[in-house]
């Protein structure tokens, strides 16, 4: 009787656990059913995008840099040169084949396989998207591998067009250069469009104007699996590739020779100026480099050559060094003196060749003195015994510095050039604050002409002498001139006269400047130098001490036509550093650059007209 009441419950039990299995299969069913209708009907659209966006992937067409012309658009001063990128796909090898590979590619590119490998990541290892391991190879090369393809499994190419600089020598610092961008450069521009492969702009023009002259690069579409593999093709509508754009410097190429071939081989400085405008017609900085050796095999070697060289030729000496002003500071100290009325112009000083202040002995120049001298001819003999007194006596070190910033120094000119410095205009509270010391009298007297802690550049002194010509006012100076359409050679912008800094000095007393400098040029320091018949111009001589016993820093500030309309004059500015065998070549230097911008004459020429043909044959200088 119990086994039969045990047995009807185990039946009983038994057909709920199949009720309970067949109501869950059924409720299974109905649920895949459910959500297969859901993904296949209801929301067919929405994953067919989802899963399309998963498979396309999009590759970089490289867009073609922009060219850079000089004012006279007739010929272009950079070009891009046909040249490919070599990649790897790492995913495609297992670690043998990759690493044989990487050897072979290592062989063929000359370049050490560490090179390679660190491109490629552990992250990176297992990606089927290819990785640029080699830019900048050539034609040859990449035929090379595409003959012997079953020796480079892995290794695709695409074109990738690099620079060529056509008119390197001195207009490198203007015009920069290009490289592969830095891990660190890629962490700040990422989200501007940038990638790991991208080049960008790492000096002068090139990288100031990096987003114009990059353009926008195009994408080709190709259908992969999960792993990122090739698996169709679609038939998808590429997105061509945006060139940069087209620059137009203010650069007159043919004065940027001139003005080069007047510096000659002398470390320093050249800067030509329209006044009127802030255009720079030249800058010409020695030593230079050569850009294009940083797209050979020689690249790494180079560059590590010029770093190390004790005469900087990756400096822009224009706007990136800073030295005492000299005797072009008396331009300033006059101005103050003019402005402040703070000693009569017709008073004479008497300069017997040196004063004491304390317990030190300030010499002039001019050892056996100038005797008595009122302002004009003290300017234009250039007598540090009449500044000396003026400064100290009459101004005093507040009224100078003040005048020194009224001018612009201290503070950046804001040239469209990466790089600059600011120079440094001293005051007490600087020195204190600096070496814990008190301004004392000899500083003012040092300071008075343009010597002891004061810096300026070449550019600032350009400007200095701009806001004479233009009698109170300072333009922005840039190398900018026109951004044109790459394709039509439209002018889309041109770039405007800005005024950077205006002085409420009078009208009259810059045309006194004006004046007491075109004496320096007839009557003053730099009339045997100055010997151009082609235009008259003014200017201001200047002998900077660096502690040597027979070198100085040389100084030339000048401008001209004098009289001129302001739109109608250039300034040009000369520096050669003390490194130089002293020859005071400053002068030289501006008088070449005057005649052969008047007379419209190159080098050769110019020094034939006034009559210095000897230079032909000159060495080359120190």
């Amino acid at each position: 009787m119990k086994v039969d009441q045990y047995n009807k419950m185990e039946n009983s039990n038994t057909k709920h656990r199949i009720i309970i299995i067949i109501v869950s299969v059924i409720g299974i069913f109905i649920f895949f059913v459910l959500y297969l209708f859901n993904l296949q009907v209801l929301n067919k659209l929405k994953y067919q995008d989802r899963a399309r966006n998963i498979s396309v992937r999009a590759l970089p067409i490289p867009a073609q840099r922009g060219e850079i012309f000089d004012r006279n658009t007739d010929k272009p001063l950079v070009i891009n040169i046909d040249s490919f990128a070599v990649n790897i796909t790492p995913g495609e090898l297992d670690d043998r084949t990759l690493n044989q590979t990487i050897k072979r590619l290592a062989k063929l590119f000359s370049i050490p396989v560490s090179d390679i490998k660190k491109k490629i990541t552990s992250s990176y290892r297992h990606l089927f998207q290819p990785l640029e391991v080699k830019s900048g190879v050539d034609l040859h090369k990449v035929g090379y591998i595409a003959e012997h393809k079953e020796d480079f499994p892995g290794v695709t190419w695409n074109s990738k067009p690099i620079r060529n600089y056509l008119y390197k020598d001195s207009l490198t610092h203007i015009l920069g250069y290009v490289g592969d961008i830095t891990v660190e450069e890629y962490q700040v521009l990422y989200n501007k469009g940038y990638s790991l492969n991208s080049q960008i702009g790492k000096s002068g023009i090139e990288k100031e104007y990096d987003v114009l002259l990059r353009g926008k690069d195009g994408e080709q579409f190709k259908t992969v699996d999960v792993k990122g593999r090739k698996i169709a093709n679609r038939k998808m509508d590429d997105i061509p590739p945006q060139n940069g754009k087209t620059l137009v410097l203010t650069i007159d190429r043919h004065i940027q020779r001139l003005a080069e071939e007047a510096l000659g081989a002398r470390m320093g400085s050249v800067v030509v100026l329209k006044p009127a405008s802030g255009e720079i017609l030249a800058m010409v900085s020695y030593p230079w480099f050569d850009p294009n050796i940083f797209y050979t095999q020689k690249a790494k070697e180079y560059y590590r050559e010029k770093a190390l060289d004790p005469k900087h030729p990756f400096l822009n000496r224009a706007i990136q060094s800073a030295y005492a002003p000299a005797s072009t500071f008396k331009i300033i100290m006059t101005t103050a003196d003019l402005e402040e009325r703070a000693f009569p112009i017709d008073k004479t000083i008497t300069c017997n060749g040196s004063i004491r202040v304390g317990n030190r002995t300030f010499d002039c120049w001019k050892k056996e003195g100038h005797g008595p001298l009122d302002l004009p001819e003290a300017l234009a003999q250039s007598c540090d015994v009449y500044f000396y007194t003026l400064g100290l006596d009459y101004l005093g070190i507040n009224v100078i510095s003040d005048f020194a910033r009224k001018f612009g120094y201290g503070s950046l000119t804001k040239i469209d050039l990466p790089g600059e410095i600011k120079g440094l205009v001293p005051t007490p509270a600087w020195k204190e604050k600096m070496f814990n010391t008190k301004w004392v009298g000899g500083d003012t007297v040092n300071t008075s002409i343009g010597q002891g802690y004061l810096n300026v550049t070449p550019l600032q002194m350009a400007d200095m002498l701009a806001m004479t010509v233009n009698k109170g006012i300072i333009y922005k100076p840039h190398i900018l001139k026109e951004i044109r359409d790459p394709v039509t050679g439209k002018v889309l912008k041109k770039i405007k006269p800005e005024i950077l800094k205006t002085s409420s000095i009078t009208e009259q007393n810059f045309s006194t400047i004006q004046k007491y400098l075109r004496g320096v040029i007839t009557d003053g320091t730099a009339k045997v130098v100055i010997t151009t018949k082609a235009v008259n111009i003014a200017g201001k001589t200047g002998t900077g001490e660096v502690g040597l016993k027979d070198r100085w820093n040389a100084w030339f500030v000048a401008n001209g036509p004098y009289g001129a309309d302001p739109k109608d004059q250039v300034v040009v500015v000369t520096m050669v550093e003390a490194t130089n065998k002293w020859e005071w070549w400053a002068v030289r230097a501006a008088n070449i650059i005057f005649q052969g911008i008047f007379a419209g004459e190159t080098y050769d020429e110019a020094i034939d007209s006034l009559h210095w043909g000897w230079l032909r044959n000159k060495k080359e200088v120190e």
